[in-house]
């Protein structure tokens, strides 16, 4: 049966029975109320100085850091710096940092792309509402569920904690849940076309990966009869007439799709490897998925498979099709990731098929059907709310690290024995380097998922506040104030948290080998500019070294100090 269909006997939902329950029955039963409330509960929590558990790879939250105080200073992504991803994010996060600059970092990147995500589900919404509220609602708090909290699907340490990487794809994620949700739901020609246009630009500007997959499901919709060939390319001029006013204001289009052409020439894996990553990273979702596509197979070829042109196009519009075609793009998607919302968007795809096979279908498979569909969705909300709970509860007993000089950065917790750990392996890495520089002449790390542990990341940030303390007395003592830093590590904090300027033309997130490009003219000559270029050393590994060598014209006719156990600094003379 196809969705259209589908379509027009939910419209025949009666929803007066809530309204007859009470206006309270029929605020909590209105998307929009709880739309709304999600949105006062964010502003507050970026308002409270709140502390959050230390989750796994917890300093990809610097590069968002980064990134927002050189838009204060004025620069601007992909011109004045390298990001491996779109600018939108950060602009976002910029303006939210100036409402609220005492937020927690990890809460602030995650909700950084409410203020156009918000607006879109109210419209998507109150569309659906005019047909059937209670499916509104279903598709409204699956999407509240998985934009509350910076979790992962996909834990990477056992300790519970908030994810503090990831969350450009986690916001891809959702913008494609709102994509998928417009192209089946949304019947309004206007509505449709202005809401795909102003999905698929932002997907372009957080990250292209995102807007290849929601090409691939805006050129389905178009191919299925459900969005015409007309509204589509109606949409795709008003995105291409938005890149283009960028374009001749900023000059930022342009330099985004050379950073992009850049991204693909790092990054030259195949993509059968990374298919494979994704279907057992994500069986419990990829495997009911492929019996369900089996079942519905199954169930239109015992009803007769079409014989006509137009048939075979209602079938591409009915579930079956719809599901394939999502499956495949939302995987494609995943090929690129590591830590991600995987597989939300199926929701909005399951919701109709399971409302046509619950209400409607008179057929011996419809138990398997509805099995198969619930086993699919399930999974991502039981685990979103599962890691959720557990830091929430677990961060109860949790300590606060000793790090005064972090500011919101800073505000995490982690159990007392990890605390105890990081402070020890800090002294460790500080008073037995030779070991790990036989590591770095091995070419590994002195842990496979070193990054990945919390206890890593709360030894940064021990790391780092040592810097910070021994920065401040260096300048005491010296009566010189220094200009400015560079760290040779995949993040570099200290220009933001001691309010000094980052060189421009740099990188942010230098990831040797995935995301650090050729030096790009005027590179050394910004770095020469800066006074302090430090490499730390609790411990020193094969990425900080590359990191080094990388940047070693820099390096030429400074005074190499001995700054603190944990840092040399390399001083402008």
């Amino acid at each position: 049966m196809a969705m259209s269909e589908i379509e027009r006997r939910n419209s025949r939902v009666d929803d007066g029975r809530i309204g007859g329950k009470g206006w309270v029955l029929r605020m909590v039963g209105s998307p929009l109320v709880w739309i709304a409330a999600f949105a006062l509960t964010a502003v507050a929590g970026l308002i409270l100085p709140l502390r959050l558990p230390l989750g796994p790879n917890a300093w990809d939250t610097v590069v968002y850091l980064d990134a927002i105080q050189r838009i204060e200073l004025g620069q601007v992504p992909t011109i004045d710096f390298f990001a491996p991803i779109g600018p939108l994010g950060f602009y976002l996060a910029a303006a939210l940092d100036i409402a609220f600059p005492n937020a927690q970092p990890m809460l602030l990147i995650n909700w950084a792309l409410l203020p156009v995500m918000l607006p879109v589900l109210a419209l998507i919404a109150g569309e659906v509402c005019r047909r059937s509220r209670p499916q509104a609602l279903a598709l409204v708090l699956p999407f509240l569920l998985f934009a509350a909290l910076p979790i992962n699907l996909h834990g990477l340490y056992p300790s519970p904690g908030f994810d503090g990487y990831g969350f450009y794809n986690r916001h891809v994620a959702l913008l494609l849940y709102l994509l998928i949700a417009t192209l089946i739901f949304a019947q309004r020609r206007s509505l449709s076309i202005g809401l795909v246009a102003v999905l698929m630009l932002t997907l372009f500007l957080t990250k292209v990966t995102g807007a290849v997959s929601g090409t691939l499901l805006v050129g389905y919709a178009t191919l299925s009869g459900r969005m015409r060939f007309r509204d589509a390319v109606i949409a795709a001029g008003l995105v291409i007439l938005a890149l283009g006013v960028l374009e001749l204001a900023t000059g930022l289009s342009s330099a985004y799709v050379l950073d992009i052409l850049t991204l693909l020439g790092l990054n030259t894996d195949t993509l059968l490897p990374r298919f494979l990553t994704v279907a057992s990273v994500k069986f419990n979702v990829i495997g009911p998925s492929l019996l369900l596509l089996a079942a519905l197979a199954y169930a239109s070829w015992r009803n007769g498979l079409p014989t006509a042109l137009a048939d075979w196009r209602t079938l591409a519009d009915a579930p079956i099709g719809w599901f394939a075609v999502g499956l495949v793009a939302l995987a494609l998607f995943e090929t690129q990731n590591t830590g991600s919302l995987e597989f939300i968007g199926l929701w909005p795809i399951l919701l109709p098929l399971i409302l046509d096979w619950r209400e409607r279908r008179e057929d011996r498979m419809r138990p398997v059907v509805l099995v198969l569909a619930l086993a699919v969705a399930l999974p991502s909300a039981v685990i979103c709310m599962e890691r959720g709970m557990r830091a929430v509860i677990g961060g109860a007993t949790y300590v606060a690290l000793d790090v005064p000089d972090l500011g919101p950065l800073g505000r995490v917790s982690v159990k007392p024995d990890i605390a105890t750990r990081a402070a020890t392996m800090l002294d460790h890495y500080a008073t037995q380097p030779e070991g790990y520089r036989d590591l770095i002449r091995r070419d590994i790390l002195p842990s496979y998922t070193l990054y990945s542990e919390i206890d890593y990341q709360a030894t940064w940030m021990l790391e780092i506040q040592q810097a910070i303390t021994a920065i401040k007395a260096w300048e005491t003592a010296n009566k010189r104030e220094l200009n400015g830093f560079f760290t040779f590590d995949f993040v570099d904090p200290l220009n933001v948290l001691l309010q000094r300027t980052p060189p421009r033309i740099v990188p942010v997130g230098v990831d040797p080998g995935r995301s650090t490009p050729d030096l790009q003219p005027g590179t050394i000559e910004a770095l020469r500019q800066t006074d302090a270029m430090l490499m730390p050393k609790c411990p020193v590994t094969t990425p900080r070294e590359m990191i080094r060598s990388h940047f070693a014209a820099a390096l030429e006719g400074r005074e190499r100090i001995a700054l603190a156990p944990c840092w040399d600094m390399y001083l402008k003379k």
